[in-house]
């Protein structure tokens, strides 16, 4: 099955508006489903023109009650009947209005209780919904249910002359309370008619315990603005009510409509004060790991003022240059640090991450006797601060090694003076130095790729033979914390001279790849 859309598409030949009526139907039919105690299913009667058409018709939605157990126990979607196993299908859609019946299940298995109810779309019947339930066996139903019914008739009237599903209807969230939670029955004023056991006790925990039938929603301390709305609009409003830090209930007001008329609302209440609870706490914790971050990326600055301090006094050369180093590594993790305390999630985009290491490196050499030109291309998209935070290190060293060693001196092409003249026609002048990061994020590896035009690797060069302290950081990172590979070549591809570094970067461990 391709689904509502294809389905109807293909087979029924069912588009546009009446496509748009079906699917808002079987996004908010869940309430009606409980209200009736019973499976509902849509039906659409097959395109004469397809291989199965005529008189027969495909199931297309199929929602089970939360409050009664459902009559199929397998999925009937996708199902085909025709006109003889389903007559009272036949019948609604051949008549137009509401058919009631029952009819008898394939293979022995009993009779079922059958409401066919037409679906009417701009004035024309374009599917059936039916309510399917095991015939009562003699047994009287309760109030409630005898409520929950009429109620339920009332919505089927609506469908039957298209006013419902809702043409304007507030997206409706996971938050959303269905009728077990808790349901009032208004009338045309607004009065409550009947509160359900469970709307009972939400309306406790809204401090309001007096008896609500009978009453309207401002007599029992509510705002009724929700009421009101939905019966000024002729449409479903949902709205929170907070009683403290503690109580939060949610309202979602169902007007029910005759000729376009408000005459009455189901009211369903859901107490949601443990979902806020921990959405507050959440919210605590994520201002809590932000300002962590930014503890500690003021931390490392200062480690980093510190060191620059005790380089100063340093008279050895190499002394400083270690501090220096030291220093640059310590800023790329700060970096990282700083970036997630602006953050909502333990994720950043790695490239506002980049762009500022290669201006740090570009800062650093600040020599007009060696200008380099640092280039970034692609995108690495977000990543987790595990790694990010490596990588961001790995990055700095990548580029500072490029700096240093690709570029000596006698090899870096200066700037042309202003008056200088140019190369003799056909004569290619001396490429200028430039280092590119590239990133490629295929949603399971990234790719972080460093190229110059330097003078390339030296003879015989090996990097996991490399004793360099930049080189062996970069290594321990790539594969022990990263997991990940580390590859250099040179000359590059097309023979030209420079160097580039590959590395290779698991977004997905493994065992959670599906292949």
């Amino acid at each position: 099955m391709t689904g509502l859309a294809g389905v109807t598409r293909s087979l029924a030949g069912i588009d546009g508006p009446a496509l748009a009526h079906l699917h808002r139907l079987v996004a908010s039919w869940g309430p009606l489903a409980d209200l009736c105690f019973a499976d509902l299913l849509l039906f659409v009667p097959l395109d004469d023109e397809a291989p199965e058409g005529g008189d027969r018709f495909v199931v297309v939605g199929h929602v089970r009650p939360t409050t009664n157990q459902t009559v199929y126990r397998d999925d009937v979607v996708g199902a085909v009947y025709d006109a003889t196993e389903r007559p009272l299908v036949a019948e609604c859609l051949g008549s137009g209005t509401i058919v009631e019946g029952e009819v008898e299940l394939g293979g022995g298995e009993g009779r079922l209780q059958v409401l066919a109810i037409p679906i009417r779309c701009e004035g024309r019947v374009v599917a059936v919904c039916t309510r399917e339930s095991m015939p009562a066996l003699g047994r009287q139903p309760g109030e409630l249910e005898r409520t929950y019914l009429s109620v339920f008739h009332r919505f089927a009237a609506m469908i039957a002359e298209g006013s419902f599903p809702f043409a304007a209807e507030d997206a409706e969230s996971e938050e959303a309370p269905r009728v077990g939670d808790g349901a009032l029955v208004l009338d045309a004023e607004g009065r409550v008619t009947y509160a359900s056991p469970n709307a009972v006790s939400a309306l406790h925990r809204l401090k309001v315990h007096v008896n609500a039938e009978g009453e309207r929603l401002t007599d029992l301390g509510l705002e009724e603005v929700a009421v009101q709305t939905a019966f000024t609009i002729g449409a479903p409003v949902t709205e929170e009510i907070d009683r403290g830090p503690d109580v939060t209930v949610v309202l979602r007001c169902l007007p029910l409509l005759e000729g376009r008329r408000a005459t009455g609302a189901l009211l369903l209440l859901r107490d949601i004060s443990e979902l806020r609870r921990r959405d507050r706490l959440l919210v605590s914790m994520d201002a809590t790991i932000r300002e962590i971050h930014h503890r500690v990326k003021n931390n490392l600055q200062t480690i980093s003022s510190l060191l620059r301090l005790q380089g100063r006094r340093l008279t050895s050369r190499e002394a400083k240059d270690a501090i220096e180093e030291s220093v640059r590594r310590i800023r790329s993790i700060a970096l990282v640090h700083e970036t997630l305390s602006r953050e909502g999630s333990g994720e950043v985009p790695f490239n506002d991450i980049v762009r500022p290491l290669v201006r740090t490196v570009e800062e650093s050499l600040g020599s007009a006797e060696r200008p380099v030109r640092f280039k970034v291309e692609g995108d690495a998209g977000r990543l987790p601060a595990r790694v990010a935070t490596p990588l961001a290190v790995v990055l700095t060293e990548l580029l500072q090694n490029a700096a240093d060693h690709a570029f000596p001196l006698r090899a870096v092409a200066p700037s042309p003076a202003p008056d200088a003249a140019s190369p003799p026609e056909g004569v290619a002048g001396p490429e200028p130095a430039s280092v590119g990061v590239r990133l490629d994020n295929d949603g399971e590896r990234l790719l972080v790729e460093v190229a110059d035009n330097g003078v390339g690797l030296p003879a015989g060069f090996r990097l996991e033979d490399s004793r360099g302290l930049g080189l062996s950081i970069v290594r321990s990172l790539v594969t022990t914390q990263i997991e990940g590979s580390i590859s250099m070549r040179s000359p590059l591809a097309d023979g030209r001279p420079g160097t580039v570094i590959e590395v290779h970067v698991p977004l997905v461990p493994a065992h959670h790849v599906v292949r």
